[in-house]
């Protein structure tokens, strides 16, 4: 089985900054595509932004310019960096990674239980 665990949420003013790490663990041999999602309550989850184990990446029109996607592939881990941040940026994020656990396996998109983010003053 493959865990990933999230960490660095919580509560920050607007304007402010906040880093965000998904470390993935267990049976793993080969890890492709790594993200994050949000939801705010009421709404659907959307992709903020996602990059490949070659790293390239892509991030939604919302958040251009003000957060970024990093990834450590020794680690196992990806990060977000979200700077200027907003109140309409609130919302639960979570990261995912589309893994192979042996060669012979196929692909599995296997997801984190999510860290609240809240930008309030």
């Amino acid at each position: 089985q493959v865990q990933l665990v999230e960490s660095g949420g919580g509560l920050v003013q607007p304007g402010g900054s906040l880093r965000l790490s998904c470390a993935a663990s267990g049976s793993i041999f080969n890890i492709y595509a790594m993200g994050w999602y949000r939801q705010a309550p009421g709404q659907q989850r959307e992709l903020v932004a996602s990059t490949t184990s070659s790293g390239s990446s892509s991030s939604a029109d919302s958040v251009k310019g003000r957060f970024t996607i990093s990834r450590d592939n020794a680690k196992n881990t990806v990060y977000l960096q979200m700077n200027s941040l907003k109140p309409e940026d609130t919302a639960v994020y979570y990261c995912n990674a589309e893994v192979q656990t042996t060669p012979a396996r196929v692909r599995f998109l296997y997801w984190g239980q999510g860290t609240q983010v809240t930008v309030s003053s």
